[in-house]
């Protein structure tokens, strides 16, 4: 059968079940698992006669939805909030793993930027970070506190200050999406630009392992969100340059959702590198070197497992339940 004849016969059924789906008609769970089982056979077709078409896509796209939407009612009998993060989330990441690879290569590339010009221009790292805090780091860095800027103010003044600047960080990393993408780069390009010069300064003045060993303590909670935040604006942008089979603004929206889903998933990352950076950082070269190196990559292995890892074991999981309900 020709793709188009395909999609002609089945274009009114997807539709109706699109907008099952959304809500806006209503199914009893019978009628939902045989418009599911419908569904999956459509798919099993598309995938051997048009493996690579977008209808593919779609088919895959929507069989994954009413799959979610036949198991509201068990999932609703668990936390919302734990079903959210335990199974939401990671099922979204997975679904649009490649937008988390394309956020880091640039986020890479951005930083590397960043090292590159502190490198061949002397004067950048005061136009990025200013001449007064540049000044008041040399001065510390002199004093052998390479850290001394985290130990000013309160602990929980600069906690609540750390945390919703970081958000604010993150939230316009996200929202500057809607440009195509093109803003989540250039915010993106500005934060690891800082970052990479950041970096290379203190190298330049021999205090590189004593600044690491306080400023990843928080570092990594707090640069992997601005990456994920990153990823989020990245899929805003794709959602309405290409909206593939759907509506730009069906696209969009979405997009939009699922893209603030993961974004929600950073802010308690957020919250523990405001937290971590208030009341631990400004210690740092106090503590024993194993405690840093425990929270250091503790914080790692946390964030590596949470968005690299389990997304892949929950969709593993997931498909191995949808093939056993089909069977």
């Amino acid at each position: 059968m020709r793709e188009v004849y395909f999609i002609k016969q089945n274009k009114e059924k997807w539709l109706g079940i699109e907008q099952v789906i959304d809500g806006k008609i209503k199914k009893n769970p019978d009628d939902l698992s045989s418009l599911y089982i419908n569904l999956i056979n459509d798919l099993s077709f598309a995938q051997t006669y048009y493996p690579k078409s977008n209808t593919t896509v779609y088919l895959n796209h929507l069989s994954s939805q009413i799959f979610q939407k036949i198991y509201k009612t068990k999932r609703v009998e668990e936390n919302r909030l734990v079903y959210f993060f335990k199974t939401e989330v990671p099922l979204l990441v997975y679904q649009y793993r490649r937008y988390l690879l394309y956020a880091f290569l640039f986020f890479i590339l951005f930083t590397s930027i960043g090292v590159l010009s502190a490198i061949y221009d002397k004067d950048f790292v005061n136009i990025i970070l200013g001449e007064s805090y540049v000044n008041e780091t040399i001065e510390n860095i002199k004093n052998n506190n390479a850290v001394g800027v985290y130990q000013s103010g309160t602990t929980w003044g600069t906690t609540i200050g750390i945390i919703f600047n970081n958000i604010k960080v993150g939230a316009k990393l996200y929202m500057y999406g809607v440009a195509g993408g093109v803003g989540t780069l250039f915010a993106l390009l500005s934060n690891s630009v800082m970052l990479g010069s950041f970096q290379y300064f203190f190298y330049d003045y021999g205090a590189l392992k004593d600044s690491a060993r306080g400023i990843w303590l928080h570092g990594v909670f707090e640069i992997f969100a601005m990456v994920v935040e990153a990823m989020c604006g990245l899929i805003l942008g794709a959602s309405i340059l290409f909206p593939k089979t759907l509506s730009r603004f069906n696209s969009f929206k979405k997009g939009f959702k699922d893209s603030f889903k993961i974004f929600l998933s950073t802010i308690p990352f957020t919250i523990c590198a405001g937290i971590i950076e208030g009341y631990v950082t400004r210690h740092a070269l106090k503590m024993p070197l194993i405690l840093n190196l425990m929270i250091i990559f503790g914080s790692l292995a946390i964030v590596i497992f949470y968005y690299l890892v389990y997304p892949s074991i929950v969709n593993k999981k997931t498909n191995k339940h949808t093939n056993d309900t089909i069977l």
